[in-house]
């Protein structure tokens, strides 16, 4: 790894992040709020700078966090932390922390924000803390809040831990733990992470009617939710709430029925953005006329579910990384693998809380018991998640490090969405550990592809040949056979199959679940 000094070291620290100006509202739709410049394309998410996390070589293991008690990015040949702001010499005087309110120590070649100003070197003075307020020594390129200010080298003076309210988790060698709720984020040890959301905002609504039929919120954006508990999604009584990642930020989106049309309100920094997107996302893109059913049972679920709409997101790793976590294991096993780590390693969504108890910005709690949704981590937390806590999860070392490997490659993958059915399946299919069962899973719900009918599947192709032909035992290719008449719409017959409920007899128990975090 790169000396304390080394000029790749501070770049992987102290990386930017691009700056994605909010989109405009569109067409003559009601969209309130002040007008924020130009829209943007396909989302793009930062890679990864080379040297961030260890990792085992391209297509390797998950990237472990930070060894324990160090500061960010350790020297692994001195053991200590990579270029400290107030690094004091032997026999050197007091190592003070940044100024009040300041943030960050700043670093004397280039004036940029620096680690955390309280690791001291052999024989200095005390190491003060940062100021309350300061943020505890948030790196201001990156928003990524830096190792506590409590790692004191050998024979320093006593060394203080962040202020209260500053949302940074300890490090448990100095006596204390991490809080993973309010932005500690990969590498429990010394709560590296992203930030959590600042404050809600004001929330922006856009009013939207479809220009033929009605939709229906619950089957449209019903795709989206993974299990009855996940963190990220919400249905309540006339509202779905959800809470998103998109290129401009964070944001937590609330739709409702009114009337024939729907009415969208938007908080956080992506607000912009995902109203921008709300037709495309309860499927103004979508052309249902285009199915024509040619089966007694597709033709009486396509007549009973007129407001079906295939929703187009536009964003790729939200649909990508729970998908990816659901190969070959059971439904159960992955939606509780992804309430953990969305709610260890992902940030409150901003907003208030779907059932009205104040701001979800800070409210929660690192198990989840609060109410508030929460938003998944950047693709770089997720490569930064230490392999015991996948493992606690449940995740075995292959699907973690697909995930490993797809969030290195995020910018290029979220790029698939812009793309048609064929250009997209092949940019995931290039990334090892993906291939047709989790590209389908996933351009269904990113691109709206009707077309992407899922191959690959433990159920489906029984479901199917079951439904239209008696046969429980189909396998995919007599699947594919069966759902040639609907080319262009094979994704369509499936969902509507599904919704019909028209299943074989179990024969047998249900799969048992399996939890390899208790081995």
């Amino acid at each position: 790894m790169p000396g304390r000094h080394d000029p790749l070291t501070r770049t992987a620290i102290r990386g930017g992040r691009t700056t994605v100006p909010e989109p405009t509202g569109q067409g003559s739709d009601t969209h309130t709020g002040p007008d924020t410049g130009p829209s943007v394309g396909p989302a793009s998410y930062p890679v990864p700078a080379p040297g961030v996390g260890p990792d085992s070589g391209p297509g390797g293991g998950p990237a472990s966090g930070p060894a324990p008690g160090s500061g960010v990015g350790q020297d692994s040949d001195t053991g200590t932390g990579a270029a400290p702001a107030s690094d004091s010499g032997p026999g050197s005087g007091p190592a003070s922390g940044p100024a009040p309110a300041s943030g960050v120590g700043q670093d004397s070649d280039t004036g940029t924000g620096a680690a955390p100003a309280s690791d001291s070197g052999p024989g200095s003075g005390p190491a003060s803390g940062p100021a309350p307020g300061s943020g505890v020594g948030q790196d201001s390129d990156t928003g990524i809040g830096a190792a506590p200010a409590s790692d004191s080298g050998p024979g320093g003076g006593p060394a203080y831990g962040p202020a209260p309210g500053s949302g940074v988790g300890q490090d448990s060698d100095t006596g204390t733990r991490p809080a993973p709720a309010s932005g500690g984020g990969p590498g429990s040890r010394t709560g590296v992470g992203p930030a959590p959301s600042k404050g809600t905002g004001t929330p922006r609504t856009r009013s939207w009617t479809p220009p033929t039929g009605t939709v229906d919120l619950g089957l449209t954006l019903g795709p989206l939710r993974r299990g009855p508990a996940d963190p990220t999604f919400r249905a309540t009584a006339g509202a779905v709430w959800r809470a998103t990642r998109t290129p401009a930020g964070p944001a937590t989106l609330r739709v409702t029925r009114d009337g024939s049309g729907v009415t969208a309100t938007a908080w956080g920094p992506g607000a912009d953005w995902i109203l921008d997107g709300l037709p495309e996302l309860l499927g103004s893109a979508d052309d249902p006329a285009a199915f024509v059913p040619r089966h007694r049972l597709l033709h009486a679920s396509h007549r009973r579910r007129p407001g079906l709409r295939l929703t187009r997101t536009g964003l790729v790793m939200e649909s990508l990384i729970p998908t990816v976590l659901e190969q070959k294991v059971t439904a159960d096993e992955a939606y509780r693998a992804w309430r953990r780590l969305v709610r260890q390693y992902g940030e409150p969504a901003p907003g208030p809380t779907p059932d009205g108890t104040g701001s979800g910005t800070g409210s929660g709690t690192g198990s989840g018991r609060g109410s508030g949704l929460y938003v998944m981590p950047d693709p770089r937390t997720w490569t930064l998640i230490p392999s015991w806590d996948w493992h606690k999860a449940g995740v075995d070392s292959k699907r973690s490090a697909t995930i490993v490997r797809a969030a290195r490659l995020a910018a290029r993958l979220e790029e698939a969405a812009a793309m048609d059915l064929p250009a997209a399946t092949a940019r995931l299919e290039a990334v090892p550990g993906i291939g047709p069962w989790t590209s389908a899973e996933t351009l269904q719900r990113s691109n709206g592809a009707a077309d992407a009918v899922t191959t690959g599947d433990l159920h489906l192709p029984g479901i199917i040949g079951y439904a239209l032909a008696g046969d429980r035992d189909a396998d995919d290719a007599a699947m594919l056979e069966l759902l040639a008449p609907y080319a262009g719409q094979r994704h369509r017959a499936a969902r509507l199959i599904l919704l019909a409920g028209a299943a074989p007899p179990r024969r047998a128990p249900r799969m048992p679940r399996g939890d390899i975090g208790k081995l």
